[in-house]
């Protein structure tokens, strides 16, 4: 059996990247899938089509995670679609590189407002209807938060994303706590740099083969690294794992190779 055979997960920021990594990784071990971006609905489509290759249901929702009241009619219409939501993803999240200094305070706002504020409104609707579910009978459910190694490395020109994800990350801790007795599982996913095209928009080619380079594993992760940490996470493989920080960046916040060691 597969590992999330016949749950209904949500995956936020799904049309593309690592989200779309996730959303690919869960439908492939039997999840049918709620998508949601910002994206054009011509953009998901594509990620719509190979979770219907695999032989799972997806719909696609477009829209701001920042907007309470969009992300609270989401859960709603998951719901009324699929029957239920047994896995959250709140995965949505976006930088605008600025120095401190230099930094816009409309940038900041809307980094915030997503990166942060949006995996609020994703894990709390999430969980209300997991609770609501619990309580007509259903069994427990999973929330994943998709953080960074930024909350352990000062990224300079980063400086609100990097509170975003310290943010979201004690977030998660918090609502591990206040859901244990729900029996939820609420863990956060701390991916290193990892190969999406928002990845590759920010910088180049031969700088991106330097870093990984760097790296100890010896590559950039990729989506499907950070969608398998997911599946785990996602899986009654660990129903007795919650409020749990998973690094899943190939050894990158160890330390970079040295020439020496190469």
């Amino acid at each position: 059996m597969k590992h999330c055979e016949g749950k209904i997960a949500l995956v936020t920021g799904a049309a593309r990247g690592m989200g779309r990594g996730i959303a690919l990784c869960l439908a492939a071990e039997g999840a049918d899938l709620a998508i949601n971006d910002l994206a054009s609905p011509e953009e998901a489509d594509e990620v719509i089509e190979s979770i219907n290759k695999l032989g799972r249901r997806a719909r696609y929702w477009q829209g701001d995670v920042s907007d309470r009241k969009f992300v609270a009619r989401l859960i709603n219409e998951v719901v009324n679609h699929f029957g239920y939501l047994n896995i959250g993803v709140a995965n949505a999240g976006i930088s605008i590189p600025e120095l401190v200094i230099q930094a816009q305070w409309e940038n900041v706002l809307r980094t915030i407002e997503v990166t942060q504020f949006g995996v609020f409104h994703t894990c709390q609707l999430a969980a209300q209807q997991m609770v609501r579910q619990i309580q007509e009978g259903c069994h427990g459910g999973k929330i994943i938060i998709i953080s960074s190694v930024h909350v352990e490395l000062a990224v300079r020109g980063s400086a609100a994303y990097n509170m975003a994800k310290a943010a979201v990350t004690q977030l998660g801790r918090t609502l591990a706590m206040e859901l244990a007795p729900y029996c939820i599982n609420v863990n956060v996913i701390h991916p290193g740099l990892t190969d999406t095209p928002g990845t590759r928009a920010a910088t180049t080619q031969e700088t991106l083969e330097r870093a990984s380079g760097r790296i100890p594993w010896g590559r950039l992760g990729t989506p499907e690294d950070v969608g398998k940490a997911v599946v785990f996470l996602a899986s009654s493989d660990a129903d007795y794992i919650t409020g749990v920080d998973l690094r899943v960046d190939g050894g990158f916040t160890l330390g970079p190779r040295l020439p020496l060691e190469e």
